[in-house]
């Protein structure tokens, strides 16, 4: 990872990108391999269309989003259209940063990065707190 951004500037779309890259690699080994075949997505915020699609009114709300297909639900016969995608927001994740006061902005975007994992993974809350140990 390269240094953290001046404690004076926001970090950018690219340092939450890494952050959310370590937290993959940091995954215990029969989840690490197939979670780098998400796609990573970061955006300051969520498109109108998906706020409208998901319900969310305000775009803060929103701090990730796993837009794809859950392995528990796939066939090997499905013919894959789009990629499996992890979208990151950054600004609803800053402010909730900010808001919290006592995670850093790495363990945030963890906790995110791996929240939208457990969409993908169909995994249930027991194996969620097995990995991210947030609600400690």
């Amino acid at each position: 990872m390269t240094n953290p951004a001046p404690a004076s500037l926001a970090p950018t779309l690219g340092f939450i990108e890494e952050l959310a890259h370590e937290a993959i690699s940091t995954l215990p080994e029969p989840f690490r391999i197939p979670a780098t075949h998400v796609r990573l997505r970061v955006e300051d915020f969520p498109d109108d269309e998906m706020l409208e699609e998901l319900g969310v009114e305000d775009s803060f709300e929103l701090t990730g989003l796993y837009d794809g297909i859950p392995l528990t639900e796939k066939s090997t016969s499905d013919q894959v259209t789009r990629p499996d995608v992890i979208w990151l927001f950054r600004r609803p994740i800053l402010d909730e940063w900010a808001e919290r006061g006592d995670v850093s902005i790495s363990e945030l975007v963890s906790h995110v990065v791996i929240h939208e994992l457990a969409h993908h993974f169909g995994w249930t809350d027991d194996q969620i707190a097995a990995i991210d140990r947030w609600w400690e």
